[in-house]
């Protein structure tokens, strides 16, 4: 299993392309080549995905009733401006004008490996959307690490 991880401090070239810090790119899964998945964030950021993690995410997006009306105004929104970006020879890769509107990126970035996937984000927007009240963030890991959840089974 690939574990993407990690927090960098990224500058843009003049042209919108960003390096793939050499970490992240050593973590991509093999099948998934130098074929990512770049979608709108939730938050004002963007959400980069490798093939093999995309594919199941759009599987279970798409598997939703289209003829639910709910159901098609969450696919559109979740697919708008979802683009297909290629790592170039020393693992660049462009980003669309559009979706650097969208997360108020200029000139430098964050990217953040979230395990399955990676957020890129403006610094000053990354940093608002921190928790900076460590007893908050406490209580937070205590309520989804001490029930039943994915990661419970670790301990041994």
């Amino acid at each position: 299993m690939h574990l993407l991880s990690g927090e960098y401090e990224c500058k843009l070239d003049p042209k919108g392309r960003l390096v793939l810090p050499s970490k992240v790119k050593g973590n991509l899964p093999e099948e998934s080549g130098n074929q990512l998945v770049l979608v709108r964030g939730f938050e004002p950021c963007l959400v980069l995905y490798p093939q093999s993690a995309w594919r199941v995410i759009h599987e279970k997006v798409m598997a939703l009733d289209e003829f639910n009306e709910e159901y098609r105004q969450f696919q559109r929104n979740f697919f708008r401006g979802m683009t297909e970006v290629e790592l170039d020879s020393i693992g660049r890769f462009m980003l669309p004008r559009t979706m650097l509107r969208y997360a108020g990126i200029e000139k430098e970035a964050i990217i953040v490996g979230l395990g399955n996937r990676c957020e890129v984000w403006d610094p000053a927007r990354y940093d608002e959307f921190l928790i900076k009240d460590q007893q908050s963030f406490s209580k937070l890991a205590q309520k989804f690490l001490s029930v039943e959840t994915p990661l419970s089974g670790l301990a041994a």
